[in-house]
């Protein structure tokens, strides 16, 4: 008995599982002529077969022997196959036989035929364990094969796997005997990709040669995909018109590109690595231009602090120089991360440019008239670039740009634009997202946008405003096109509020987006517009049942679906969406504290409270200008806060001094 017997785990109890002996009785027939009723012939050889297991085993012989075909008819004992090879065949007919392949013990060349054949015949699993053994012997000599084959049986998952390899093998590959055996469309598909990086003109040499190889097929199809506007004008004249593959005036016609169209029209080449940052000193790239060059690639985005972890360049006089970053070679990329200076509320302005040559530059992202912050996550269409440009245009603290961290790649997951701007698909304005409450008052630093939409209460959880002073107002990191948002107003008792919400991308300009000041509003609150440039959201109460302070627990834009499913859940056990409770948070009934004073009360309440509210622990969630220069604790109500409370947290901004700026801020001193 063969050791695979032993090997086979032992079935359930009450299970009979002995298909390992059906497949070694059925191999047998395979070497025996008992019970045979058909004969194939396969280039030349006869092998006996047995009908119904053909038929069983394969769609393909099961219409050719049951299918009223010719082959079908009574008395018919031979059946041949034409263009079949025979040693591939024999495998092919053990498999059909036993479910079994040892792809290890097969020569490539035989394999490459069972693939065929394995497609020909309708048997889908085979092919593609065969495909997936393949993708790991890839190699030089033997990747343009299965490139071609791949390509003929629309092997999609193969074919990708093949032409990556050969993207990062380009060189090597031109030169290999087994490229001039591609068949036409293969070498058109291959040299027409952006990632099939190599100097043009070894790929025209490499492409006379397949010509040369293939006397009978016409090149011209193949020559139409080769960018004779990135040959030397040199090699163009005295390389390429001589071997009369191309006419002189497809020659002209590359000349004349060259010399007057911008560089970055040209057709460029490059390296593709998805999901891998290539701004790497590993990888071959340098700061060439900027101050302080050693920071902005070291991968460290957590050291930087006032004076050291970033680079730098004056706002004016730069002449749009800014910090350049070369790349180690060039490389396809579609998104660009950056970390901006972010050890207080600064915002930026700035833009990004790329080039191949250092001189001839073309803007990808332009974010010269919106306030920016932290993470910028940068996304544009695909192209092939050797030099990027940042530049910064403005600093809402003084006239220096700084830049920590610096990141550029080719990412395969989708991503849409509007207008040049990101379109979200998930909540951005979030602390992962570098999102920032910066006007409000809460317990919590960022409570709003913390994502806890069940642990809020009369102490916290929440976070406010006085009606008819001030706002809560959310800081994206950048700009981003929105057209929905959803908050969650505190409901832990019955009480409704009114509010509008604006939205703007500079703080001078704002947009209403949001109307529901005649409305009595509980609960979470789900609101579509237009799709809008966005920055900054400002959410405006302006009334309140219970008391005259503004409370909101919770705010995302785009909708999160996932926070979604969890209302629904919750809804779900608790009751209605409007629910008062939806049991995520306990309620009370109102309190006198709760209820505040009147506007004309405010001077008397504030002076009952003031001692014990000036030496109780709580931090409020206006940011001053930077993280040293906290406001001071305030007491812990037991509601949700009334105007008394609220006079006694400080919620103002402060002025950043000059000893809390980097160094280079203080050169602009």
């Amino acid at each position: 008995m063969c050791d695979h017997h032993h090997l086979r785990s032992p079935a359930s109890m009450g299970i009979v599982d002995h298909v390992s002996s059906l497949s070694e009785n059925f191999a047998e027939l395979v070497d025996t002529e008992a019970y045979a009723d058909i004969t194939l012939i396969v280039d030349g050889s006869k092998l006996r077969s047995h009908k119904v297991i053909l038929a069983a085993r394969s769609d393909y012989f099961r219409a050719l022997l049951y299918g009223g075909m010719k082959e079908s008819q009574p008395g018919t004992t031979e059946i041949e196959l034409p263009d079949t090879p025979s040693v591939a065949f024999s495998a092919l007919l053990k498999y059909i036989y036993t479910g079994r392949m040892n792809l290890v013990e097969i020569q490539e060349e035989n394999l490459l035929d069972i693939l065929s054949l394995s497609h020909r015949f309708g048997f889908v699993e085979l092919e593609s364990s065969i495909s997936d053994y393949l993708k790991a012997i890839l190699n030089i000599n033997n990747v343009c094969h299965i490139y071609d084959l791949a390509n003929i049986y629309s092997l999609t998952s193969l074919c990708n796997v093949c032409k990556d390899y050969m993207d990062k093998n380009a060189q090597k590959v031109l030169v290999s005997d087994s490229f001039l055996s591609l068949s036409q469309a293969s070498m058109r598909d291959l040299i027409s990709r952006d990632s099939f990086f190599a100097s043009e003109i070894d790929i025209f040499q490499a492409v006379r040669k397949w010509a040369h190889h293939n006397a009978g097929q016409d090149p011209t199809p193949i020559l139409e995909v080769v960018r004779l506007q990135l040959i030397k004008m040199s090699e163009l004249l005295n390389m390429v018109r001589d071997t009369h593959l191309v006419s002189s005036d497809a020659i002209l016609d590359a000349i004349k590109i060259q010399t007057e169209c911008r560089d970055m029209d040209l057709k460029y080449r490059g390296f593709l690595v998805t999901e891998e940052n290539v701004a790497t000193i590993r990888l071959g790239a340098t700061v060439i231009r900027g101050e302080m060059k050693t920071a902005l690639l070291d991968g460290d985005t957590q050291n930087y602090d006032l004076d050291r972890g970033f680079t730098r360049h004056p706002i004016d006089c730069n002449n749009g120089t800014g910090i350049v970053i070369q790349l180690g070679q060039p490389y396809i990329i579609n998104t660009i991360k950056l970390l901006l200076w972010d050890k207080d509320m600064r915002s930026y302005s700035y833009y990004v440019e790329i080039s191949m040559d250092d001189k001839d530059y073309e803007r990808v992202i332009d974010h010269t008239t919106y306030l920016c912050r932290s993470w910028q996550k940068l996304h544009f269409p695909a192209r092939v670039v050797r030099f990027i440009k940042v530049v910064g245009t403005h600093n809402t603290v003084n006239r220096v740009f700084h830049l920590v961290s610096f990141e550029c790649f080719y990412t395969t997951r989708t991503f849409h634009l509007d207008r040049g701007l990101v379109v979200p698909t998930e909540n951005v304005a979030t602390i992962k997202n570098s999102a920032l409450v910066i006007e409000g008052v809460s317990r919590t630093r960022n409570a709003l946008i913390n994502g806890n939409i069940r642990s809020y209460d009369w102490d916290s959880g929440y976070t406010c405003h006085q009606l008819g002073s001030g706002a809560i107002c959310i800081q994206l990191a950048q700009p981003y096109i929105l057209s929905n948002m959803r908050l969650l107003l505190w409901d832990c008792d019955d009480r409704s509020y009114s509010f509008y919400i604006e939205v703007s991308t500079d703080q001078l300009k704002w947009t209403q987006v949001v109307d529901k000041r005649h409305e009595a509003c509980k609960s979470w609150q789900a609101v579509t517009f237009e799709p809008l440039p966005v920055t900054f959201i400002r959410i405006v109460g302006t009334h309140n049942t219970a008391n005259e302070v503004f409370h909101c627990v919770h705010f995302e834009s785009p909708t999160d679906s996932a926070v979604g499913n969890l209302i629904n859940n919750a809804a779900a056990v608790s009751g209605p969406p409007n629910s008062p409770r939806l049991q995520l948070g306990p309620s009370y009934p109102i309190s006198e504290m709760d209820r505040g004073p009147s506007v004309s009360g405010s001077s008397s309440s504030t002076s009952s409270l003031s001692e014990s509210h000036l030496n109780a622990p709580a931090s409020p969630n206006y940011y001053p200008m930077h993280p040293q220069q906290q406001p001071a604790h305030f007491h812990q109500p037991s509601a949700p806060q009334g105007l008394a409370d609220l006079q006694n947290m400080n919620y103002a901004g402060h002025m950043l001094q000059q000893q809390d700026v980097p160094e280079a801020d203080r050169m602009d001193g």
